[in-house]
């Protein structure tokens, strides 16, 4: 795999203090033992070693926890058995929540996909070391994942008729949503981390700002929620494979490239939360940045 060995770009970061944290990111493995989409320059079948070269990078760091921002399968309930394995050799405590390829799954088996990526519930949130880690689920209201007869789905199809109405550029069918109780959640636990002067991260699928048409239906409304919070210090996201980035209100929203974009260059990071900054180390495709806190 090319890239960077982690000690070349360290050495380029300031290191003057020990981080309150250090985490590991990887977005969209998406493997299925399938051919290329040369179109998208997507490689399905690669992801296996990149994931293996990802987490063999990970055991060899000093980390709190690893975080996988979705979809780690293409399609097809079978390709967990072949990518979820490749977890339980990463020494560290991992989570991962789910993207909307994730969902790409017979319709009996979509309301087993969270169990299935271990995850506790379809949104929650946990703390280390004074920072609140709060996880989102974004492919709750969508045309994908709920059950067929789930009314979320029915909810789904009128807000993606209004985006769609409004000419809004993420107005597409693997877009989703967020239920207004999950975003009354958030709300609630941002809250929580002030009052208790902890620092927040937020984690989804879908990026949130700046626009895209790749966002969350409703992300002008999520994000502001998030930066209105002093305790929001970032939102870390995938889906949209090309990466990107924005600042808002002090708060900053970092979308992870695709792991599995290209035949051989890896996309992964190392983020280390310090007092005054996050450092992130990028890896093959993904940049390394310093951003002020």
């Amino acid at each position: 795999m090319s890239g960077h060995p982690f000690h070349d770009v360290a050495q380029m970061l300031p290191q003057q203090s020990s981080p309150l944290l250090r985490f590991g990111l990887i977005a969209d493995p998406q493997y299925a033992p399938i051919a290329p989409n040369d179109r998208l320059d997507r490689h399905y079948a690669q992801s296996l070693g990149k994931l293996e070269a990802a987490i063999a990078c990970f055991n060899g760091e000093p980390l709190d926890f690893v975080v996988t921002l979705g979809d780690v399968i293409d399609r097809d309930w079978e390709n967990f058995d072949r990518v979820l394995p490749l977890y339980e050799t990463l020494r560290h405590t991992h989570h991962i929540l789910p993207g909307n390829h994730d969902f790409a799954v017979a319709a009996d088996r979509l309301a087993e996909v969270h169990a299935r990526l271990g995850m506790p519930a379809p949104y929650h949130d946990f703390l280390v070391n004074g920072v609140r880690l709060i996880l989102t689920d974004g492919n709750e209201v969508s045309l994908f994942a709920p059950p067929l007869d789930d009314p979320r789905r029915v909810e789904a199809a009128e807000r993606l008729a209004a985006l769609t109405a409004a000419g809004a550029a993420n107005a597409q069918m693997w877009n989703a949503g967020m239920s207004a109780t999950q975003v009354a959640w958030l709300g609630e636990r941002l809250r929580q981390a002030e009052a208790a002067g902890e620092r927040a991260i937020v984690f989804g699928h879908y990026p949130l700002h700046p626009a895209s048409d790749h966002n969350l239906w409703g992300a002008e409304e999520i994000s502001a929620l998030i930066a209105a919070s002093p305790a929001a210090i970032g939102y870390f996201c995938g889906h949209n494979h090309a990466g990107n980035y924005g600042l808002l209100n002090g708060t900053h929203f970092v979308n992870i490239k695709g792991m599995v974009d290209t035949f051989d260059e890896n996309a992964f990071a190392i983020v280390a939360v310090h007092a005054d900054r996050i450092e992130i180390t990028g890896f093959g495709r993904e940049e390394s940045r310093v951003l002020a806190l």
